[in-house]
C-alpha cells in the first residue's frame, strides 16, 4: 500500500491527550475533520489507525485529539511519529490543484528554457503556496504558486514552466 504524509508529531499540548503536529498536508482542514481516519507511523512498529476527534491551529501548529487517546499519558509515546493517509484517501483534484508530493520534485525551467532547479519542499506561510527550488549551486530559490508566476505545470513530465519576473531569482 502506498501511504502519504500529513505531518509529524512533535510533542503533546496539555493534559486531554491533545498532540502537536506540523502538517504537511495540503489540505489540513479537510484531513483534520472529526471522524477522518489517520494513521501513526513509529519506527518498529505496525502503522496504528486512529480516529480524529478533534482538530483546532495554536500558533504555527495543528493540535489534534483521538477517539480513545484522551489522557496525555496515552499519547506521550507518539512523539516524533508521523501520520500518514493511505492513497485511496486522496480525493480527486480539481484542474489546476496538485498535491504537494505531486510537485514536489519536479523540474523547474523558466520561459525561455532554462532550468531553474528542482523542487524540494512547499512551505504554506498564508494566502498562496511557496515553492522552493534547489538550484544547482547557490541559494534556495522560493517561487509563489500564483498565476503570474507558474505557468505551466506538467506532473506526468515531472517539469514546471514560471516567468522569472524580476527579482525573483
Amino acid at each position: 500500500m502506498e501511504w502519504f504524509d500529513v505531518g509529524k508529531i512533535v510533542n503533546t499540548h496539555g493534559i486531554k491527550g491533545e498532540v502537536r503536529v506540523i502538517s504537511s498536508t495540503d489540505f489540513p482542514e479537510e484531513r483534520y475533520q472529526r471522524g477522518k481516519t489517520l494513521y501513526l507511523f513509529q519506527s518498529g512498529k505496525e502503522p496504528l489507525k486512529l480516529t480524529v476527534s478533534g482538530y483546532r491551529r495554536h500558533k504555527n501548529f495543528d493540535l489534534l485529539t483521538f477517539d480513545g487517546y484522551d489522557n496525555v499519558n496515552l499519547v506521550e509515546a507518539f512523539k516524533e511519529a508521523q501520520l500518514k493517509v493511505s492513497a485511496d484517501q486522496q480525493n480527486e483534484l480539481d484542474e489546476d490543484e496538485y498535491y504537494y508530493h505531486e510537485i514536489i520534485g519536479c523540474e523547474v525551467f523558466s520561459e525561455e528554457g532554462e532550468r531553474i532547479g528542482r523542487i524540494t519542499e512547499i512551505l504554506s506561510p498564508g494566502a498562496n503556496d511557496v515553492w522552493v527550488i534547489k538550484p544547482e549551486s547557490g541559494k534556495d530559490v522560493l517561487i509563489p504558486y500564483i498565476e503570474s508566476v507558474v505557468k505551466e505545470v506538467s506532473i506526468s513530465d515531472k517539469k514546471v514552466i514560471i516567468h522569472a519576473m524580476e527579482g525573483l531569482l
